[in-house]
């Protein structure tokens, strides 16, 4: 599957900076730009470290043709598609009516499926001829489960303690916490 693109961000981080803030036992504002940025960077190390999305974001997915089943869309949760546009045998653009499919949104990963007397439109040659939007994550900060936002602030606390790839202090990679809340919450693809 081609690369994902981001079409909407989240909106807001599934940590605080207070809740940074009060993970790392700080209590002073001088760092509060670092913690943004490396709650940021720990969200974002752990959706792909989990292939899902953990606060809404809308997505969009080109691929060259309509697959001869359903259509497989990363980063779940799957929230709703949408819109499918597609180039036809002429080239010019098309929108598929959503009377044609349905965003199963209660599997992971989710997937886009035909309905019942209707099949996927030919396309052109056009080399991604087919585009899907969709809207994935768990939804606001307040729906990421628990187990990962403590992964986050696990992640931020290893970071905020050891800012230098070299130092006098002895190396370590992330923590066997982190590693262990991906191993259980992971989207699998079987």
């Amino acid at each position: 599957m081609p690369t994902p693109e981001l079409v909407t961000a989240p909106a807001t981080e599934p940590v605080t900076v207070a809740e940074l803030k009060l993970h790392c036992r700080q209590d002073f504002a001088d760092d509060d730009a670092l913690f943004t940025s490396l709650g940021v960077a720990a969200r974002q190390w752990f959706e792909v470290a989990l292939d899902r999305q953990l606060v809404t974001a809308s997505w969009k997915v080109r691929l060259p043709w309509f697959p001869a089943g359903d259509i497989e869309l990363p980063y779940p949760p799957l929230q709703s598609v949408t819109s499918i546009t597609y180039k036809d045998t002429a080239l010019v653009t098309q929108t598929l009516s959503a009377a044609a499919y349905t965003a199963i949104t209660n599997r992971t990963p989710g997937v886009v499926q035909l309905r019942d007397g209707y099949s996927w439109p030919s396309t052109g040659t056009d080399v991604l001829a087919v585009v899907v939007t969709f809207v994935a994550g768990y939804g606001a900060a307040a729906a990421v489960p628990d187990l990962i936002k403590a992964g986050i602030k696990l992640l931020v606390g290893h970071w905020y303690e050891r800012r230098e790839a070299v130092g006098d202090k002895a190396l370590a990679s992330v923590p066997f916490a982190a590693d262990a809340i991906v191993q259980a919450a992971r989207a699998y693809r079987f």
